[in-house]
């Protein structure tokens, strides 16, 4: 767990398997907690409640926020909605693929530019396309901190190869909505370990030579 002033992250990581174009590969996921010591925005819905519960401890929770909708992101979104009278949030530009794991269930939308009040502060919703077209950041200026989901990691973009992704189009989300943020801003990510954005942004033409 993480202060910042009255902000609480909470961090749980969960394990199970990422299934896309006819593939599948285990992964381990983040889900972060973003609140204080009575309430909580979840950030992503990972492959187990039982942890994320037990991070919840209780408290409020205002909303069930999806990065993006492949499913090992929002495996366990409409049972935690469901045990913690949570709305679940999503972009429609990941429709196509909530569809694919949650045909029929109606959840919210996010929106570029979208607000959302939590303890005391602001969350800032940045809709970054590539990895596929509704992936969403999560922007905590107060606190200096930023949710990349799969958009941004140390060590570069989120993958885009596979359906509905878009090598080119994450480069231009990344580098105009978050190389653009403070330098100290911390990157929480979808998978594996933190960075900052003064860590990656000297990279970006290397990501681009590279190609991935």
């Amino acid at each position: 767990m993480r202060r910042q002033g009255d902000l609480r992250i909470d961090h749980v990581e969960t394990s199970g398997v990422f299934a896309l174009d006819g593939g599948e590969w285990e992964v381990d996921n983040n889900i972060w907690l973003l609140g204080d010591d009575a309430e909580c925005i979840i950030v992503d819905a990972a492959h187990d409640a039982a942890p994320i519960l037990d991070a919840v401890d209780g408290r409020r929770v205002r909303a069930i926020v999806c990065t993006h909708a492949h499913n090992d992101h929002i495996t366990v979104a409409p049972e935690l909605s469901e045990k913690l009278d949570a709305p679940m949030l999503v972009h429609p530009g990941d429709q196509m693929l909530w569809e694919q794991t949650w045909p029929g269930v109606a959840h919210g939308d996010l929106a570029h530019g979208q607000r959302l009040g939590i303890a005391g502060t602001e969350v800032v919703v940045i809709n970054t396309p590539g990895h596929s077209p509704g992936s969403c950041c999560l922007y905590v200026p107060e606190a200096a901190e930023l949710f990349s989901g799969d958009t941004l990691f140390s060590g570069g973009p989120g993958a885009t190869g596979r359906s509905y992704s878009d090598f080119d189009t994450i480069i231009d989300s990344i580098r105009d909505n978050l190389l653009t943020l403070p330098a100290e801003t911390v990157v929480r990510t979808g998978h594996g370990d933190h960075t900052t954005i003064g860590a990656e942004a000297p990279h970006l033409e290397e990501w681009i030579r590279r190609g991935y």
